[in-house]
């Protein structure tokens, strides 16, 4: 039980590291555009080839998580986007920020799949949820104290400052989790968890379309957040850099309670006897039916009101990732978690570059942001439907003998 929560702890700091990596660039993007000509659609363009990245990423990721297991694949994940998020502190122009995204997006991909294949291979069901609420809030946590942070280094010592240390923050996690990170023994009683499930098989099956799906729709809302939110503060409400800082220091403490709230929620109704189905749709649909309330925050007048609709907006996504994160733990054998989770996460990419790269680029500068944020409030309500017709009850579907790794194969055999 102590080892779950060292291990719990790495994936939640390993989180934290990774969002402090991914949003640093838009937060500090009001001090930096005017010196490197930084229009919004050309940040649109940035932000999709990371979104691509990303993307093709998750397919490399998820299958060498499944293959060559959590504490090789993660770490070497963690390495790449460490590296390239050290790199950014050295780009002269768009080009060559463009560039180190595009090898951050490809490190960073690894993250979430290879959290949730920590957490099956650790966590029993029931507890799932709340593993992936407290990893999840890692998300936000970065995004709480990360902004007033970075705004602070990057006007004190320089924008470059803040890449270099945050990409370093990586370097010094990596050795911890190569000297902490080991299957537990109930895991490794079950032989090697190693798969050659290819992406082909995983497409077979109408539960991994429907996860893909639905992150292909709600995947791209938390992005815009995290990539536009500053720079509409800035632009549209005319806050200063403080008022930027506290402004999504607030938004983001909402979101942490809806991170933890999602799973705590979840894993109680299984414990009082719900299927792990209902109890993961009914939060998740809750959610979703938030969303549209909250979005109303782009067309209020009052600045604090809004401040508190964003907020709401954002934890009730995380509380609907906590749950949408889980599902493949929940749908998939452990060893196609990976495979299935890195799909889902393609897919997702996908729809990140599409609807907060190349849409916000091209609609904002000419229609402002009123229709994006407004549509896309309505996408949870549209991917509730696809998770509860494509995923129905979340039962454990069987994977054929036949798919099995041969060196598996040899392991029963002996």
């Amino acid at each position: 039980m102590r080892m779950r929560w060292v291990i719990l702890s790495l994936l939640f700091f390993a989180t934290t590291i990774n969002y402090l990596d991914r949003a640093i660039l838009g937060v500090i993007l009001p001090e930096i555009r005017d010196k490197f000509h930084f229009g919004l659609q050309a940040y649109g363009t940035i932000q999709m080839v990371f979104q691509l990245a990303y993307a093709g990423g998750s397919l490399i990721g998820g299958k060498l998580l499944d293959r060559y297991g959590t504490r090789v694949g993660y770490g070497i994940a963690a390495a790449v986007w460490s590296l390239a998020a050290t790199l950014n502190a050295f780009a002269g122009s768009a080009f060559q920020f463009g560039l180190f995204r595009t090898v951050l997006g490809f490190g960073e991909s690894a993250n979430f799949p290879a959290c949730v294949k920590a957490t099956a291979e650790w966590f029993p069901s029931d507890e799932r949820g709340s593993a992936m609420g407290v990893v999840n809030a890692g998300t936000n946590l970065a995004n709480i104290f990360g902004p007033p942070l970075v705004i602070f280094i990057a006007l004190r010592f320089g924008w470059q400052t803040c890449f270099a240390v945050m990409g370093g923050l990586g370097f010094l996690w990596l050795p911890v989790w190569f000297l902490t990170y080991r299957l537990p023994r109930q895991t490794l009683a079950q032989g090697p968890t190693t798969s050659k499930l290819s992406i082909r098989d995983v497409m077979k099956y109408k539960q991994a379309w429907g996860y893909g799906w639905a992150k292909f729709l709600t995947d791209p809302v938390w992005w815009f957040y995290l990539f536009w939110l500053p720079t509409y503060l800035t632009d549209v409400r005319h806050f200063t850099p403080s008022q930027r800082g506290t402004a999504l220091t607030i938004v983001y403490s909402i979101s942490a309670v809806g991170a933890l709230a999602g799973g705590v929620i979840s894993g109680a109704l299984i414990k009082r006897g719900w299927t792990v189905g209902k109890a993961r749709k009914t939060t998740m649909l809750c959610c979703a039916i938030l969303m549209p309330v909250s979005g109303l925050a782009v067309v209020v007048m009052n600045a604090r009101l809004a401040i508190f609709l964003f907020g709401l907006a954002t934890a009730a996504h995380q509380a609907w990732m906590t749950n949408l994160f889980i599902t493949p733990a929940d749908v998939f054998p452990a060893r196609a978690v990976g495979s299935t989770n890195g799909f889902g996460v393609c897919i997702g990419g996908l729809g990140g570059a599409l609807f907060s790269g190349i849409i916000p680029g091209m609609v904002i500068p000419l229609f402002g942001y009123v229709p994006v944020l407004m549509g896309m409030s309505c996408f949870h309500l549209i991917a509730w439907v696809i998770v509860h017709k494509m995923m129905g009850n979340l039962e454990m579907v069987t994977l054929p003998e036949e798919k099995l790794a041969p060196d598996s194969l040899a392991h029963s055999r002996a």
